[in-house]
């Protein structure tokens, strides 16, 4: 049997075995050794030494715990509860004011924390009992929390393009310069469809009642002033730091780690119980990252050890597929790969695959990162496994169904498609920040 044989071979298993069930992480370091030894001998246990000290010794990969404390420190420091409160007191008198609220907040804990699951579990809680109480369309409630959820994918600091940027070897503050634009302008479309559904559809998200919304001005701005404007500020020191070259990510993850203990101490939150359960969840968190990333590593050069690699590009090029294409097919199959595996699996697993042939087809790293968050947002609210409508469904009332939760979707991924559209037709969306920023 020759090795590129055994490569393909050891790629089918992967796939089968992580559709089955096995830990993700743990079987891709088994394959890469299992396979490894048949088609190279004891050469394997050099490389699997040196792979995972390669991926413990990685600086940019020290932002990823940094950067997820800092947003569970906020979420646990009750700093977007009153974040909520203060925003939806100011759009009070505007038609869909909760939902607006609910997207805005949404948009700026995306810029805080890259956690999908938090924010969608967090906003469920916080604002759909409030949109349910003024008398929102379920659908319309649910589907703004869902798709609002899912903005931490793309919105720096994402830690989906920290991972991304580490393994394509693309520089993480050029990521985050072309992930702006395009991550701003997702949110405002969703604004917009919004504002153009209460306006045409009244009973769908009607004003706040007048005596609900009734604070003297000096409370109302003493609120954004504990709530609004410190987060704000936190944002944009850490993103400016980065953006500007004053630090690198890493130094930046840090500042802002600090930042949120600071947060958390104003709002007299930086309590020993609050400390302890996010510094576990960010050590969960970071843990599972690494080890796939380690896994993936192995895995990754025992494959281009056997020749898998060459032999998919070989296969690949062989269709004679035009760039456009072998662009649109790929992020088919990657949004495809978005239903039964998390992001961090598609990124570490099968973003390996597709990298090396992206010279062949003269596609730029940078564009290909931010197309692939916007397309995994898109999986992420895609039935029949949409990850952001469970997370919803598990703190929602019971009788809010997961089918009234993917009906108030379907527009947001429309949307989505819509925003990938427009950065593939006018790329400078995503270059023109980071032409200005870095050349």
């Amino acid at each position: 049997m020759s090795q590129e044989v055994l490569g393909v071979i050891m790629l089918i298993v992967m796939v089968l075995a992580i559709l089955l069930g096995f830990p993700t992480a743990f079987t891709l370091m088994g394959l890469g050794v299992i396979f490894g030894f048949i088609g190279a001998g004891p050469l394997v246990f050099e490389l699997l030494v040196q792979r995972t000290y390669g991926v413990m010794t990685n600086d940019v990969l020290l932002a990823i715990p940094l950067f997820i404390f800092m947003g569970y420190i906020i979420e646990r420091a009750g700093i977007l509860d009153d974040l909520f409160r203060s925003i939806q007191l100011v759009m009070g008198p505007i038609r869909g004011s909760l939902a607006i609220a609910t997207l805005l907040t949404c948009t700026i804990f995306a810029t805080a924390t890259g956690i999908v699951g938090a924010a969608v579990t967090l906003m469920g809680l916080l604002a759909l009992p409030a949109m349910l109480r003024a008398n929102y369309e379920v659908k319309f409630s649910t589907g703004i929390i869902a798709a609002g959820g899912t903005l931490g994918i793309l919105i720096p600091p994402s830690v989906l393009l920290i991972l991304y940027g580490a393994t394509a070897g693309v520089s993480v503050p050029k990521l985050y310069a072309g992930a702006f634009i395009p991550g701003l302008l997702l949110s405002l479309s969703y604004l917009i469809y919004l504002l153009v559904r209460v306006y045409t559809n009244p009973n769908l998200g009607p004003a706040l009642p007048k005596e609900e919304r009734t604070v003297p001005l000096p409370k109302l701005l003493r609120m954004l002033a504990t709530s609004f404007l410190p987060i704000t500020v936190l944002i944009l020191s850490v993103l400016g730091a980065i953006l500007f070259g004053i630090a690198t990510p890493t130094e930046a993850a840090a500042v802002g780690a600090i930042g949120g203990l600071v947060l958390a101490a104003f709002h007299r939150q930086l309590t020993f119980q609050n400390l302890k359960e996010s510094v576990y969840l960010s050590m969960r968190s970071s843990a599972m990252v690494c080890w796939l990333f380690i896994g993936s590593s192995i895995f990754a050069a025992v494959f281009a050890l056997l020749g898998g690699s060459s032999a998919i590009e070989q296969f690949v090029t062989g269709l004679g597929l035009p760039p456009t294409l072998f662009l649109i097919v790929v992020l088919i199959i990657i949004f495809l790969l978005g239903w039964p595996l998390e992001w961090t699996e598609i990124i570490v697993i099968f973003m390996p695959i597709f990298l090396p042939l992206l010279d062949r087809f003269d596609i730029d790293p940078l564009m290909f990162g931010i197309l692939n968050a916007l397309n995994l947002q898109t999986s992420f609210l895609s039935p029949p496994v949409a990850m952001s409508a469970f997370y919803l469904k598990g703190v929602a009332p019971k009788h809010i169904t997961i089918n009234q939760i993917f009906a108030g979707m379907y527009p947001y991924m429309a949307l989505q498609l819509a925003v990938m559209l427009l950065v593939m037709i006018f790329p400078n969306l995503v270059y023109f920040l980071p032409n200005l920023l870095f050349e």
